[in-house]
């Protein structure tokens, strides 16, 4: 299980503003909250999506979850597969999978020699290396393409490539940052698989989603968040009987109408 108690994080932007005179502009600092105590809880076997429009805090909550970005307030905790409550960030991400749209991958390796080379970091065995890899390969697809070059693997190829990354230590946990974004229907479609395939195996997921077609068929609930807050969290089902609509896309524009209407 996962837990957020009042997360919350500060940035700095500068912005312009009047002068008393009105007759020219100068640039202030001011504080604002790109995530504002949100609390939350993710049980095993649980898929939870996060969804919002751009600039909402959906990647800086994921972050934060993720153990990535320290929060200016609140906490994450996390319960392992013993039943420890691991508070540790180095702890922590041993037992989560994260993966974002900016992933660095190394071009000049094939998916399975990172694989073995961050099995190693992880404290993996080469014969326990070596087994997990082939069985990413077989939940992925990736038979074909493993021992090619990542620098040469296509969209979709390099995004699954990202994902056995964060497979290699068998996590609790996985924290998926927009995975589907700009894939072919079949890459999309394995990905959403693995997360399915996941769910049954009692892991945790969590990720964040501008496909609200696909959030409705794939997750158990859904948080609705906008400038930091959350605006709206159920079922998929809960939140159209809640807004009277037939979708969960439909459901998103009365909710946010709602809140522009304010």
């Amino acid at each position: 299980m996962l837990k957020a108690e009042h997360l919350s994080k500060v940035f700095v932007r500068t912005v312009l503003e009047e002068s008393k005179k009105k007759t020219m502009k100068k640039s202030v600092k001011e504080e604002f909250y790109a995530v504002n105590h949100i609390s939350l809880e993710v049980e095993k076997g649980e898929i939870l999506g996060i969804l919002g429009p751009n600039g909402a805090g959906k990647t800086t909550l994921l972050r934060m979850l993720g153990t990535l970005m320290e929060p200016t307030e609140g906490k994450v905790t996390i319960e392992d597969s013993k039943g420890n409550l691991l508070t540790d960030p180095v702890e922590m991400k041993k037992s989560i999978g994260y993966l974002s749209g900016n992933t660095k991958l190394y071009h000049r390796l094939s998916t399975r020699e990172m694989l073995t080379m961050l099995g190693e970091i992880y404290g993996l065995s080469k014969e326990e290396c070596e087994k997990r890899s082939e069985e990413i390969f077989n939940v992925l697809d990736m038979k074909s393409f493993c021992d090619n070059r990542i620098e040469k693997l296509s969209t979709g190829q390099t995004q699954r490539a990202s994902i056995a990354r964060c497979l290699i230590h068998n996590p609790d946990i996985y924290i998926f940052d927009e995975p589907t974004l700009g894939l072919d229907i079949l890459s999309a479609d394995a990905i959403v698989n693995f997360m399915k395939e996941q769910k049954k195996l009692g892991k945790t997921v969590l990720y964040s989603t501008h496909y609200l077609e696909e959030a409705q068929f794939l997750c158990d609930r859904v948080l609705m968040i906008y400038k930091g807050s959350i605006l709206k969290e159920g079922t998929p089902k809960q939140i159209m009987e809640d807004t009277k609509t037939e979708n969960l896309r439909e459901a998103f524009h009365v909710i946010m109408e709602g809140v522009d209407n304010q």
